[in-house]
């Protein structure tokens, strides 16, 4: 197991461990709480079966053509892991569990297995890369279909872009309210991120400076 996947394995082992010890109403709230970001999943998943299903293939991932499920390549989010978990059943996340303590001998992504990405719910930044062969065969004979998916993409940023309140960093505070940690919570580690939650504050700060 390499770094990259003992951190993968380090988190979801954590989630997995915490969402089993809360009761069933607490559980109930998660999955409150995420259901709107699933339905959004949903509609995501449509347009990409409908336009992309027949570019997107185990060939194009097999001939390298595609930078998608790069090995190593993906940036998991903390809530990607806990959302995950929340709605895949006990036997999915062991199979999760098993795929990252084996090594990766291949070129592309641990979880890509022979029928595509074994999470129930993909990452979001997975979810939402398409290579730019994909898009130009497809856009160029749909136009309409382009301003669709950046309708798609402006609607991700409000669960994970945080210049708000968001799902992603709720999730986070969640568990770390509960006393845990990880290198994927990257709403509370990443200078980048962290800097974009200040300035949105600063900015609700001046708004509310001007009003009164």
């Amino acid at each position: 197991m390499n770094s990259y996947q003992k951190e993968q394995a380090e988190t979801l082992s954590m989630v997995r461990r915490h969402l089993a010890s809360i009761s069933a109403p607490e559980r109930r709230g998660l999955e409150s709480q995420v259901s709107e970001y699933l339905v959004f999943r949903d509609e995501v998943d449509a347009f990409l079966s409908k336009h992309f299903s027949n570019i997107c293939t185990q060939k194009c991932y097999q001939s390298k053509v595609s930078a998608c499920c790069s090995r190593e390549g993906i940036i998991t989010f903390f809530g990607d892991m806990v959302i995950n978990a929340l709605v895949s059943p006990d036997a999915e996340i062991k199979t999760l569990m098993t795929v990252l303590q084996k090594p990766n001998t291949g070129f592309k992504c641990i979880y890509l297995g022979n029928y595509g990405c074994v999470w129930r719910v993909k990452p979001i930044v997975c979810e939402m890369f398409l290579c730019k062969q994909a898009k130009k065969e497809v856009f160029k004979q749909k136009p309409w279909a382009e301003e669709v998916w950046k309708e798609l993409k402006r609607r991700k940023k409000l669960y994970t872009w945080p210049d708000r309140p968001v799902l992603f960093d709720a999730l986070e505070r969640y568990f770390m309210d509960a006393g845990y940690s990880s290198p994927l919570m990257y709403l509370h580690n990443s200078p980048g991120l962290l800097s974009i939650k200040r300035k949105a504050k600063q900015d609700i700060q001046s708004r509310s400076d001007c009003i009164s």
